[in-house]
């Protein structure tokens, strides 16, 4: 399964790398909180329902394909299967922001208030579940499985590069493609820029169906607005649909400010990161002969990335909880289960260490960070 997992550590390397140009080269400000949350938000609760999603798929293509495409040169085929995906998209980006309860699902991508890579992987836990509708269709027509989730990584590729903070206009090729400056224009706070700009990969759907705008020559900020958004994951997923179904519960406020550095913590989501690589690698979406090893991996990676968010808070239980998974971890897969390779024990034990720092330093006062205003861009 590691052709699965080599697009998410090529992820997660940009990611970080884009963090760290933007730092220590441009000398820009970087809300490690923001991007810790990015990081955590859909994890392996999305790429659970990204399985679903792709099992979901496959039957519809077994069982209820019309085949029409069964005739066509594979090249054809192909062609037709990276256009029609990215028109899907459109219509589901579209109606995302139409319907309440789709809104409630993509909502946590536009919370996001800084506009780089990270802001590329932050998801509802639910994104995979609501995208299902919108793309079966293919499956009826006839695209076969295998030609879904390689054009499906194709561009979710390009619409992850176009949340990128260092490319400038592109020049002819902003009359084709989405591009980075393209996209700015849909996360602008703005009602009237964010409701515009649909497209995945290709932007003349956006023209074709009167959704395209350019981007403002004036200042403008990133997000939808409001309080800000929950850092747990658990609440940030949940929130809109109990706020939307008009229920009242909702998280507490946050506690007291903590010493942790939002660096610190965002070291803390990249081990836990590489664990979820890990897990993609060995299990791939995860149905295929479910072991208990399997599910306490991935429970200790949700408690983990709970935890993540509780420290952000500065949440009592938060320091607790990282301190249980990182110790956990190595004591269950390397002791008990005997796991020996590379890939579980580096990152397994420095998630171990990592966790017993932060839980020793856990004190004193932090500071959260500001919501830039950003000059017109290129």
């Amino acid at each position: 399964m590691s052709d699965l997992a080599i697009p998410i550590v090529i992820m997660l390397l940009m990611v970080t790398g884009e963090a760290v140009i933007l730092r220590w080269v441009r000398r820009q400000p970087v809300d490690w909180h923001d991007v810790v949350f990015n990081l955590n938000s859909g994890h392996i609760v999305l790429w659970l329902f990204r399985g679903l999603e792709v099992v979901c798929y496959g039957l519809v293509a077994t069982y209820l394909s019309l085949g029409l495409l069964d005739a066509w040169p594979p090249l054809l085929m192909w062609a037709f299967a990276l256009l029609a995906w990215d028109f899907c998209f459109y219509w589901l980006h579209r109606l995302h922001h139409y319907f309440g309860v789709l809104w409630a699902v993509h909502v946590v991508h536009h919370q996001g208030e800084h506009f780089n890579l990270s802001l590329g992987v932050r998801n509802s836990w639910y994104s995979s579940l609501t995208s299902i509708p919108f793309f079966v269709l293919l499956a009826v027509l006839g695209v076969p499985l295998h030609v879904f989730v390689v054009v499906s990584i194709l561009h979710y590729s390009m619409q992850f590069f176009n949340h990128n903070a260092l490319t400038p206009k592109l020049g002819l090729l902003e009359k084709i493609f989405v591009t980075p400056t393209h996209h700015r224009v849909h996360h602008i706070k703005d009602r009237a820029y964010s409701d515009k700009n649909f497209g995945g990969t290709f932007i003349f759907w956006d023209k074709l169906f009167g959704t395209f705008a350019s981007l403002p020559n004036m200042p403008y900020t990133y997000g939808i607005g409001g309080p800000r958004s929950s850092a747990n994951p658990f609440w940030a997923s949940n929130v809109p649909f109990l706020r939307y179904l008009r229920l009242s519960l909702t998280p507490s406020e946050k506690s007291a400010p903590t010493a942790i550095s939002g660096f610190s913590i965002f070291i803390g989501a990249l081990l836990l990161f590489t664990l979820v690589v890990g897990y993609i690698y060995q299990y791939g979406y995860g149905y295929d002969d479910i072991s208990w090893p399997q599910l306490a991996l991935f429970s200790f990676l949700v408690l983990g990335s709970v935890a993540l968010g509780g420290m952000t808070e500065a949440r009592a239980w938060g320091f607790p909880v990282w301190l249980l998974v990182g110790l956990s971890l190595p004591l269950l897969f390397l002791g008990y289960y005997g796991w020996s390779q590379t890939y579980w024990q580096l990152p397994m034990i420095a998630l171990a260490l990592h966790s017993a720092w932060v839980a020793l330093s856990a004190r004193g006062k932090g500071l959260s960070a500001a919501n830039p205003v950003e000059e017109p861009y290129g």
